[in-house]
């Protein structure tokens, strides 16, 4: 039996990146996918090719920065599959700038989407994880949030943020045998970064001591471990997948 057999799991931003990757990972290992995300055409293939490797998967439209487009979302994927077993906070933005020329408006809309949007969404689901005394939620954070980025102190301080909010999750859940925990990933292959010139892939790839990019699906691979029941006595914890670059 594969380790989230039967299980129901939400993923957010799951249409593209690290997202569809815990989507397709999550799937394998036998869990029926709601996959969320605002693009509902990328949504949709991603649940074709579940659907076409023998798995299950339904779309809901979600924008995580929206109160209430969190919460008619949480309800629908209840309303069709009865509960939200594992959740995936995945869905996330970048506004960089320098802190000194930074709009109060990037400030907000990073914080609200990243940090306010995860903890709106982990608190609607947590309820059908309370009443199954069981339950997996995973905060896709970043070593950002570990080491601060210059010209990204509203993605550090909502990745920070994550973490914290993270360990005090686990600690008001744990009773209920829920755990929280975070993938923190380093410096990931995916279709943002494959963009950036090639010194500055360089640059990066020299702080990395295994010597070279992550790809989506090591990230994945580490969201599903969590799900599991091998992790069940994990919680509180931010799994760092980032290749040696930070050693927390």
């Amino acid at each position: 039996m594969n380790e989230s057999t039967g299980r129901i799991a939400l993923v957010t931003g799951a249409s593209q990146g690290i997202g569809r990757a815990c989507a397709l990972e999550l799937a394998k290992a036998g869990a029926t996918l709601a996959l969320a995300a605002r693009n509902a055409e990328k949504l949709e293939s991603v649940a074709a090719e579940i659907v076409a490797a023998g798995g299950q998967a339904k779309t809901f439209a979600l924008d995580v920065a929206n109160e209430e487009s969190i919460k008619a979302c949480a309800k629908a994927v209840i309303a069709e599959f009865g509960k939200v077993e594992i959740l995936v906070n995945n869905a996330g933005i970048t506004k960089d700038g320098l802190m000194l020329r930074m709009k109060r408006q990037d400030w907000d809309d990073v914080l609200n989407t990243n940090l306010t949007g995860a903890y709106l969404l982990s608190q609607v689901c947590c309820s059908s994880m309370l009443k199954a005394r069981w339950g997996r939620i995973i905060n896709i954070t970043s070593i950002v949030g570990e080491v601060g980025q210059a010209g990204q102190i509203n993605y550090a301080a909502s990745k920070a943020g994550m973490i914290g909010m993270t360990k005090a999750m686990a600690r008001e859940l744990a009773s209920r045998s829920i755990t929280v925990n975070a993938v923190a990933p380093g410096y990931i292959e995916t279709a943002m970064t494959a963009i950036l010139p090639d010194e500055h892939k360089a640059a990066m790839i020299a702080q990395v001591p295994l010597g070279r990019v992550g790809t989506e699906q090591e990230a994945a691979a580490a969201v599903a471990f969590l799900a599991s029941e091998a992790a069940s006595y994990i919680t509180g914890h931010t799994l760092d997948v980032n290749g040696g670059m930070y050693m927390g």
